[in-house]
């Protein structure tokens, strides 16, 4: 094989697992460096192996070892002369948990809703010199929803395909669907500014008790299993409370902004 391989080298660690030997083979191109060679690469070293790196310079190189060890892809880990696989079966090896792409999590809300209250916060000590502030807890909301808003714009089209299958609203008109995170988007903005109320508060209020209404009677009512088109048309968020909540944030918003400027 015309690959070069680096000198192994022992990385910090002691008993058997110092001892070992492994060897990887990875994609290091001019145009393309395997990120999952990378990574298995950090897996071996910081789990005190000894690691020989071959490194996959040319596309003919890459061909000729899939060929010869009979193997679809790269990276490829041999531990003692044994063959382990790719990055995936290398954490299977080691006892490490294996994401599956499949699986529903709510993290991408968690971490939204998260990063919402923490700009909030943030806004108000600019604002006003303190993090606690009721503008903060309307910046929390407002935030929130423009960045929803931004998830589903990524990929316009495969939300409103996904948001078909249950909002009540869009399944009679199918423009809704793409009308929506527009729509959110700038009522969200229009609450951060404290512009144009008389704007923001309705479409707020439509949508979000559309949404709430559409959710409630899929999951609750009709009880059937979907997924989530809040945080975009690709996301594994199952549909449930968290879209429930983004709908019921944004009635309670307008509500409030209704009831402040003493419309209600």
């Amino acid at each position: 094989m015309s690959t070069t391989a680096t000198r192994a080298e022992e990385a910090p660690g002691t008993g058997a697992a110092a001892r070992r030997r492994a060897v990887i083979h990875r994609m290091v191109m001019d145009k393309h460096v395997c990120p999952w060679g990378l990574r298995a690469l950090h897996l071996l070293r910081s789990h005190g192996f000894a690691v020989e790196d071959h490194p996959l310079r040319t596309r003919e190189e890459v061909d000729r070892f899939k060929a010869e060890h009979g193997v679809k892809t790269t990276p490829q880990i041999f531990v003692e002369g044994t063959r382990i696989g790719g990055h995936d079966d290398l954490r299977r090896y080691l006892g490490l948990k294996v994401r599956d792409p499949k699986a529903l999590t709510y993290a991408p809300v968690a971490w939204l809703f998260a990063a919402s209250l923490a700009l909030a916060l943030a806004a108000s000590h600019s604002a006003f010199g303190s993090a606690l502030t009721p503008r903060a807890a309307e910046w929390t909301v407002a935030f929130a929803m423009v960045l929803l808003a931004l998830q589903k714009l990524r990929d316009v089209d495969s939300f409103a395909t996904m948001f078909l299958g249950y909002d009540l609203l869009a399944q009679r008109w199918v423009p809704y669907g793409r009308i929506y995170p527009y729509a959110e988007a700038l009522a969200g903005v229009l609450m951060v500014a404290g512009a144009l109320n008389w704007l923001s508060v309705p479409i707020a209020l439509f949508i979000g008790t559309i949404g709430a209404v559409s959710v409630f009677k899929a999951v609750y009512i009709d009880r059937r299993e979907l997924k989530c088109a809040c945080v975009g048309g690709d996301s594994n968020v199952p549909l449930g409370f968290v879209s429930l909540l983004e709908n019921v944030m944004m009635v309670g918003m307008a509500l409030w902004m209704a009831a402040s400027h003493g419309w209600m």
